[in-house]
């Protein structure tokens, strides 16, 4: 399988667009968390998450999207469980979501975008970020409407863990990444 460093530079040529590397980079963290948390291979892990959007910026469409992706990543020698994980990250692909790695990066997708912007709107970014905050704002269905609210609850369900509790993982996660995510915990606002 391709080295972490091959992985990173292939989604520097497929993304480009500040946003949604930071997205790549935010799931990325938060699969690298729960990586470590379930006592599995963090580098996998952490692939699986930088990966499971790479085509999106080309192929935007759900005839195209992660299918054109994960054919790529096939023919460049990445793990099924990899690809298996991203097929499944997408609910239109069908794909059940049956080892732990493709319920962890379908649980995090959604979240990870979710908290990013909770922390674009704080002063103090992800720098103490609480479950709360982030409970608060899901409520709201027209903070980050894109987001499906219905995935972050069915992934947490998923994993069998009460939702604060996975939203207080991906937040620690992220807050390990916060300076390449695009938040300096220098600057309190």
């Amino acid at each position: 399988m391709p080295s972490y460093q091959d992985a990173l530079d292939l989604f520097h040529q497929w993304t480009v667009t500040d946003s949604l590397r930071r997205h790549g980079y935010a799931v990325e963290a938060a699969m690298g968390f729960y990586a470590e948390h379930f006592g599995e291979d963090v580098e996998a892990w952490r692939t699986a998450g930088l990966l499971h959007d790479i085509d999106y910026e080309k192929h935007q469409t759900l005839e195209e999207h992660p299918y054109v992706g994960v054919e790529m990543l096939r023919e460049k020698g990445y793990s099924e469980d990899i690809l298996e994980a991203i097929m499944g990250h997408a609910n239109h692909t069908n794909t059940p979501r049956v080892s732990l790695l493709a319920k962890v990066l379908f649980a995090v997708d959604e979240l990870a975008g979710f908290i990013m912007a909770v922390g674009y709107v704080r002063p103090t970014g992800l720098d103490g970020m609480s479950p709360k905050s982030v409970t608060k704002k899901l409520k709201d269905k027209q903070f980050a409407a894109a987001v499906s609210r219905e995935d972050v609850r069915n992934g947490a369900a998923d994993l069998e863990i009460e939702l604060n509790q996975h939203i207080a993982h991906v937040i620690s996660g992220m807050q390990r990444d916060a300076t390449r995510l695009g938040f300096d915990s220098s600057d309190k606002g």
